[in-house]
């Protein structure tokens, strides 16, 4: 039985009826044509069996590790502003609005830390914490793997309101993050394949809207949950489901855009030209963002585990399970190049603070590359 597999996306991938065997594609030497230097690098601890993804927030970058260890760094230097070691075991981290930064202990508790690193509050919620608190517009949000919403008031801790998702039998266990749209609405994915436009002052949905539906007989098959976080760039927000579709959406009444069949693991990245995401093979596609159509496909990475893309100027850049980082122009998808770090994986979001990409490692090192 392959059900203990869906709490890792590439054991998930070994539960094929067919018993498909996915190794990784070797890579090959190719004509470096951007220059990237590595600006600095920093250690915040491992991440074990969680997702950690490091945050921007104006020129800072925050992150923390499994071992309680939380940070922040300036983005172009890599010099500590602060650091701090809490009395937990961590899940979920970091979130941050630059003044108020959270993070998910494995118990469900939810740490608040004021501009100095110290401990301002501490509540709990009632589940794991699998993505990284959301924090702003006077509020810490927080997700439980059962894909309840909750939300505290950032300066109390007092609880203001719960969101409630139906529950699904199986789900990936992925972290399936959330972003605020504006000052009015929390806009979150959820196993079942659901995108949802939720209220920050009441907690009530605006709309909700699937993404795809499950197919499928065994409830393996039916597993079609949103991937990653979802993203916005003006009115239009987009999600990505495994075993369904990426599709976008008008963010003020969640009316379809457009979509395609599609199956991630991952999350995706938007920009005002290009939607980019690896899909469950690794292979990498990029769609025009507002008529859907097809810019490029690279697939001269399939089955090297690739994580969430981000796209810094016109270039894109990917982590695979070796804990490299690859560029692809974000014209036509070709390697342009390729960084070293520490040589685990490197599943979480890279992050961009102005001219620098900075990614973290399976093993807790924060690497920052700046293209020339």
């Amino acid at each position: 039985m392959c059900l203990a597999a869906i709490a890792s996306a590439s054991l998930l991938a070994a539960c094929s009826s067919k018993d498909v065997r996915r190794e990784p594609t070797p890579l090959v030497d190719f004509k470096q044509v951007l220059d990237v230097r590595q600006a600095w690098n920093a250690s915040v601890g491992k991440a074990g069996r969680y997702l950690f993804q490091p945050i921007v927030v104006g020129e800072a970058v925050y992150a923390a590790g499994a071992n309680g260890s939380v940070g922040k760094f300036d983005a172009a230097s890599g010099r500590v502003i602060w650091r701090v070691k809490l009395d937990a075991d961590l899940s979920a981290g970091v979130g941050s609005d630059g003044h108020l930064s959270a993070v998910g202990a494995i118990n469900g508790d939810v740490i608040v830390l004021g501009e100095d690193g110290k401990q301002l509050w501490r509540g709990n919620v009632s589940g794991e914490i699998l993505s990284a608190p959301l924090v702003g517009n006077g509020l810490v949000v927080v997700r439980t793997v059962d894909g309840r919403i909750t939300a505290f008031n950032a300066q109390t801790g007092e609880q203001q309101w719960q969101f409630r998702n139906r529950a699904v039998p199986l789900n990936l266990r992925t972290t399936q993050g959330m972003i605020f749209a504006g000052q009015s609405a929390v806009l979150a994915g959820f196993p079942g394949g659901s995108l949802a436009a939720i209220s920050v002052q009441t907690g009530d949905p605006f709309w909700q809207t699937p993404v795809s539906f499950p197919r499928g007989v065994t409830e393996v098959e039916r597993i079609n949950d949103v991937s990653g976080a979802p993203a916005l760039v003006g009115r239009l927000t987009c999600a990505v489901t495994f075993q369904g579709k990426l599709g976008c959406f008008d963010v003020e009444s969640g009316r379809p855009a457009w979509e395609q069949s599609f199956s991630s693991y991952a999350g995706l990245a938007l920009n005002e030209q290009m939607v980019v995401a690896a899909d469950d093979w690794s292979v990498l596609n990029a769609y025009e963002a507002f008529s859907g159509k097809r810019r490029w496909q690279n697939d001269q990475l399939k089955n090297r585990q690739l994580g969430t893309p981000a796209i810094i100027g016109r270039a894109v850049a990917v982590g695979d399970y070796k804990g490299f980082v690859h560029f692809l122009s974000g014209d036509d998808g070709t390697l342009i190049a390729r960084m070293k770090t520490d040589g685990s994986a490197i599943f979480a979001q890279p992050v961009v603070a102005g001219q620098t990409l900075i990614v973290q490692t399976r093993d807790g090192d924060l690497y920052a590359f700046q293209p020339q």
